[in-house]
């Protein structure tokens, strides 16, 4: 059975004393959870911060972005070593704002995989389609492309150590949301192409994780649904009240 995961992006927010108080925070509302993981992602600047605050506990730390190198001459990149160094042990890859706003495309995105898997980080790899994209019906074809093309060359035994997060960009930072209909409708068709990708066993044991607006008052219903296993959460995890209860989500049975 897959085991749910909660993340919080915390983009570019917080400084070292504010990221303290919140991972402090969100350390007491995960007291007693242990069904389920829980993921924080501070900035690089507050990642040893964070890290010290929720020793102890279960939480993961992750960094926002990794370089596929161990080091060299990459002015504004941090290595696996240093985000290690810093008490990180996952990452994320792929954010529709790196793809946005920052121009990384999916061969880019694949090298920083390579590097993050091979330094052994537990990687979420994001994935999702444009408004344009959505209404153009072209959004499994968006979604399929950008699977084959971030994980090409990855053995299946690879994915033990990968989480898939489907953010839909029309609905991340806009309020808007994918209803659990179209949320599970999506996930349902990235888990059968992972199976078709390498085989039905790796698929079923891939967690996906829905990201786009989550709030205390859709997670229920999004964690209702047969292939969504968690959440990767943007502004609403900057509240620790907001997303201690996103944490504590009702566990269908």
């Amino acid at each position: 059975m897959r085991k749910p995961i909660i993340a919080g992006n915390w983009k570019m927010h917080t400084t070292r004393a504010q990221a303290r108080e919140l991972a402090a925070a969100i350390v007491s509302g995960c007291v007693g959870l242990s069904d389920r993981d829980v993921l924080l992602a501070p900035p690089f600047t507050a990642l040893s911060q964070v890290s010290r605050e929720v020793s102890g506990s279960s939480i993961i730390v992750a960094g926002q972005n990794v370089c596929w190198q161990e080091q060299g001459a990459f002015t504004g990149e941090i290595s696996p070593a240093m985000l290690f160094d810093c008490g990180a042990t996952a990452v994320i890859i792929g954010h529709s704002e790196r793809r946005q706003l920052f121009g990384e495309d999916d061969k880019l995105i694949n090298r920083r995989i390579h590097g993050a898997l091979a330094a052994g980080l537990l990687v979420v790899f994001c994935i999702g389609e444009t408004l344009a994209h959505r209404e153009a019906e072209k959004t499994l074809d968006i979604l399929k492309s950008q699977l084959h093309w971030g994980l090409t060359d990855l053995v299946g035994d690879s994915l033990a150590s990968v989480i898939i997060a489907y953010e839909p960009v029309w609905a991340i930072g806009t309020g808007k949301t994918a209803s659990s209909g179209q949320a599970q409708e999506v996930h349902g068709f990235i888990r059968a192409e992972i199976g078709r990708m390498y085989k039905k066993e790796i698929a079923e044991n891939l967690r996906i994780l829905y990201g786009g607006s989550v709030k205390p008052d859709n997670i229920d219903d999004l964690m209702a649904q047969p292939d969504i296993d968690g959440a990767l959460v943007g502004g609403a995890a900057l509240d620790a009240e907001s997303f201690n209860r996103i944490i504590n989500f009702t566990q269908q049975i």
